[in-house]
C-alpha cells in the first residue's frame, strides 16, 4: 500500500487547529433548527456530532447554506436506532437520512477513513467496514480545504486539519493532498474546484490549477450522467457566468462542450458570459429557470454563429425542415451528456422560435396567433433575456410571464426498464467497474 506521504499527506496526521467560539463567526442561531436537533441527540446518546462541509464554509463566509450535513462517530445502524424517522441509503458509503416535517432531510454520515486516498494499493474495492475513521482522516480525504472544516456542537469550536480557515480568509480554492492524484481518483473534482472558485469569487491555487488543466481528458472516464448533474449545479447555482469564465480559462468548457472548441470559445466568450449573467440575475431575483432554458442560453451563441439562427425560417415547410435539422444537430452534439428527451426538445423549441419573436416584435404588441402558441410565455422570456444580454432593457422579474412548471426530470433514482428488469439507480464515480482499484481504476 502506498504511503500517505506520496499523496502529500503527513505520515502522522497533525493535531488540528482549534478555533474557539470567540474566534469564529458561526453561531447556532444561523444553523438549521433540525440540524441542531440531530446533533444534540447524537451528543446526548454519547456520540460526537459535527456540522461539516459546505455548511461550515458558507456560515464562515456569512452565507446561508443550502444543506446542513452532519458527521459522527456513530455507525449507520446506531444512527438509525437513535432516529426512527430515518433510513439508511447507499452501498459503499452508507448515509442516514433523517426526515422532518415539510419534506426536510438532514443527512448524517459516519466519519470516513483516510484509506480512500490510496490509489496505488490493493486492486480490490475497499469493503464498507474499512471506511470508518476519525475526524482527522475524514478531513484529509475530502476534496477541498475550504470544505474540510468541522463545527463541534459539544464546545462550539471549529476544527481545521488542512488549512481550510486560512484558505477561506485568503480566498483560495485548493485540492487537499496531491491534486493530480486526487483528480485521477475522481475527475469530477475538477468541476467542484471550478464551481467553488466561481461561487465565492476565489482564486484556484497554482498547483491545483495546473493539475486541472493537465487532467481534463480524465473527465471522459466519468459517467455522462454524473457530468450532466454537476453541470446543472454550475448553471443553477447563481454564478454560472463566473463559472463559465473560469471553465473557459482552464479548458473545462471545451472539455464538456467539444463543439465549442477553444478558437470558437474566444470568439463567442462575451456572448456566452452575457447570456449567463442574465440567467444569474433572474435566478437571484426568484425567477425559476428550467435546465433546458439555461442550456439554450449557453448554446445560443453557437446557434447564432454556426446556423445563422436569426435568419432561419420560422414558419412553413422550410421552418419545419430547419427545426428538424437543429434537433438532429443537438442530438449529435449533446448525446454524450445524457440529457433527457424533454430537455433537448425544450432547448430546440427555444432556439427555433427565437427568430419568430425577433421577426414579430412590434411596438403595438404581439400577433394574436403567436399569443396563442403554447411556447409563447417561455419563448418570450428567452427572447427578452437575449435582448438584455445584447444591452437592451433588463427583464423585470415581477413581469416575467407565467410559465408552466417543467416536467420532472429523470435522475439517478432506481427505475425499471421496459423489460421489467431493475436498473441501478446510483451512478459510479467512473464509467468502468472493473476488477481494478477504487472507482474502477486498475493499478498502472
Amino acid at each position: 500500500m502506498s504511503e500517505p506521504s506520496a499523496l502529500n499527506i503527513p505520515l502522522e496526521l497533525p493535531l488540528p487547529r482549534t478555533i474557539s467560539r470567540d474566534q469564529h463567526p458561526i453561531t447556532r442561531k444561523d444553523i438549521d433548527l433540525e440540524a441542531l436537533k440531530v446533533m444534540y441527540r447524537l451528543r446526548d446518546a454519547g456520540f460526537s456530532a459535527y456540522l461539516v462541509g459546505g455548511a461550515v464554509r458558507d456560515l464562515y463566509l456569512g452565507k446561508t447554506p443550502k444543506d446542513f450535513d452532519i458527521s459522527t462517530d456513530a455507525r449507520p445502524g446506531e444512527i438509525r436506532k437513535i432516529f426512527r424517522n430515518s433510513r439508511i441509503i447507499g452501498k459503499r458509503f452508507r448515509l442516514v437520512q433523517v426526515f422532518f416535517h415539510g419534506g426536510k432531510i438532514i443527512e448524517v454520515s459516519t466519519l470516513r477513513s483516510l484509506s480512500e486516498h490510496d490509489i496505488e494499493g490493493s486492486e480490490e474495492v475497499l469493503p464498507a467496514n474499512n471506511t470508518f475513521g476519525t475526524v482527522a482522516e475524514d478531513s484529509w480525504r475530502r476534496d477541498l480545504t475550504i470544505n474540510s472544516l468541522f463545527y463541534n456542537i459539544d464546545d462550539f469550536t471549529v476544527l481545521d486539519h488542512v488549512g481550510g480557515v486560512a484558505d477561506l480568509t485568503s480566498g483560495i480554492v485548493r485540492i487537499i493532498g496531491n491534486p493530480g492524484r486526487r483528480i485521477r481518483r475522481d475527475p469530477v473534482r475538477i468541476m467542484r474546484a471550478v464551481r467553488h472558485a466561481a461561487r465565492s469569487n476565489f482564486v484556484i491555487e497554482p498547483e491545483t490549477w495546473q493539475a486541472i488543466k493537465e487532467h481534463l481528458d480524465y473527465l471522459q472516464q466519468c459517467p455522462e450522467s454524473r457530468i450532466r448533474d454537476e453541470l446543472f449545479k454550475d448553471l443553477k447555482g447563481g454564478a454560472s457566468s463566473a463559472w463559465a469564465a473560469l471553465a473557459m480559462d482552464c479548458g473545462l468548457f471545451s472539455a464538456i462542450f467539444p463543439f465549442y472548441v477553444q478558437k470558437t470559445v474566444a470568439e463567442v466568450r462575451a456572448a456566452i458570459l452575457a447570456n449567463l449573467a442574465v440567467a444569474d440575475r433572474l435566478q437571484s431575483e426568484g425567477v425559476p429557470l428550467g435546465e433546458h432554458f439555461l442550456l439554450a442560453l449557453l448554446l445560443l451563441p453557437w446557434a447564432l454563429r454556426e446556423l445563422d439562427l436569426l435568419a432561419a425560417p420560422g414558419e412553413g415547410e422550410s421552418g419545419h425542415d430547419f427545426a428538424r435539422m437543429l434537433r438532429e444537430r443537438l442530438e449529435v452534439m449533446l448525446g454524450k451528456l445524457n440529457f433527457t428527451r424533454a430537455q433537448k426538445e425544450g432547448m430546440a423549441m427555444l432556439l427555433v422560435n427565437l427568430p419568430v419573436f425577433a421577426a414579430n416584435q412590434k411596438g403595438g404588441g404581439w400577433p394574436k396567433w403567436l399569443l396563442r402558441k403554447s411556447y409563447f410565455a417561455e419563448g418570450l422570456l428567452f427572447f427578452q433575456a437575449y435582448q438584455e444580454a445584447l444591452g437592451g432593457v433588463a427583464v423585470s422579474a415581477d413581469k416575467v410571464p407565467v410559465i408552466a412548471p417543467p416536467e420532472p426530470e429523470e435522475r439517478n433514482s432506481a427505475r425499471r426498464s421496459r423489460g421489467g428488469r431493475r436498473r441501478p439507480g446510483r451512478t459510479p464515480a467512473l464509467v468502468e467497474q472493473t476488477s481494478g482499484g477504487i472507482f474502477g481504476f486498475k493499478k498502472r
